[in-house]
């Protein structure tokens, strides 16, 4: 032992792997980690994997469908004991493709179903909460702000679901005009369609923006045509990303259960990649939320303030 330390020596893991038929590395794919979601769930799925001894590499797969099928058919497979997938560009008519010999979870919002354990969060219940959210502060003219409008499975798809199931609860008519499509969701997209709908002259009191990204983009470009959030404009978010506490105001939005869906899916995989403890059948797993109300959301008070 003495010898090894002073030598420095470090263990070659390919070659353990083959002693053992394990390398205690598993292989995290998602789509893109400027978006800050993803990076934060890369975060949350390193901790849960480091504390169970495993190692994580990741590879971004940009959401499109021949690079995730590159990336989960390729030759990396073989040096890693599983897979934490997040799919975005395959659909479910591509099920039988993702039943590989590697033990794989999936994460998101697609390929329901099918031949692998799915990790995902409640979309269509959290984004119902989020317009809900609103509506209680007595906004009723709300931009749905990040659709898809031909979109069913996917995340815009379920939020769009949610925001129009929270405006029928509410008996408040559905406008299509107010379901904004923005189709990338990062800070740029969110500016640049806010600066459109500014321009065409929308009345709106409130956004419900289908992520944090979106809803910071918008923020800012509001506040420099000189809306004030929220007593102009209430404004929520969805992921909880860390920027949120920060920003001003700071940004009210949904937590969608990120460190859960972590644990799960690393739990799950090690399950599979052992054998024994998982059951035969795939299995599916749906993470709590939380509304998390901050000042972009806050009722002004009488004298000024914001309750």
């Amino acid at each position: 032992m003495l010898a090894i330390e002073k030598l420095g020596y470090q263990p070659n893991l390919s070659a353990r792997g083959l002693r053992s038929g394990r390398t205690d590395v598993i292989s995290l794919i998602i789509p893109d980690l400027k978006n800050a979601y993803f990076a934060e769930l890369a975060d949350a799925v390193m901790t849960a994997a480091s504390k169970r001894g495993k190692v994580v590499i990741i590879e971004q797969s940009g959401g499109l469908r021949e690079r995730e099928l590159e990336i989960l058919h390729g030759p990396r497979m073989r040096m890693v004991d599983g897979v934490l997938y997040s799919v975005l560009g395959l659909s479910q008519e591509d099920a039988d493709l993702i039943d590989i010999p590697t033990p794989i979870v999936l994460l998101g919002e697609r390929i329901f179903h099918g031949p692998a354990d799915h990790v995902t969060m409640q979309n269509i219940e959290a984004s119902q909460a989020a317009t809900e959210h609103l509506l209680q502060r007595g906004r009723t003219k709300l931009l749905a702000f990040g659709a898809h409008r031909n979109e069913v499975i996917g995340s815009a798809g379920l939020r769009l679901e949610g925001y129009r199931r929270a405006l029928r609860h509410a008996g408040v008519e559905y406008r299509e005009e107010l379901a904004i499509d923005v189709q990338l969701w990062h800070r740029s997209d969110g500016a640049q369609a806010m600066h459109q709908v500014l321009e065409s002259g929308l009345a709106f009191d409130g956004v419900v923006a289908f992520n944090d990204s979106l809803a910071l983009g918008a923020m800012r470009v509001m506040q420099n045509v000189g809306l004030k959030i929220p007593e102009d404009v209430a404004i929520i978010g969805f992921d909880d990303i860390d920027e949120t506490r920060y920003s001003l105001p700071t940004l009210s939005t949904i937590d969608p259960g990120r460190r859960e869906i972590a644990e799960t899916a690393v739990v799950m995989l090690l399950e599979r990649i052992e054998g024994a403890a998982a059951p035969a059948a795939a299995r599916e797993f749906e993470a709590g939320f939380k509304v998390i109300s901050r000042e972009s959301t806050a009722i002004p008070s009488s004298n000024g303030a914001h309750a």
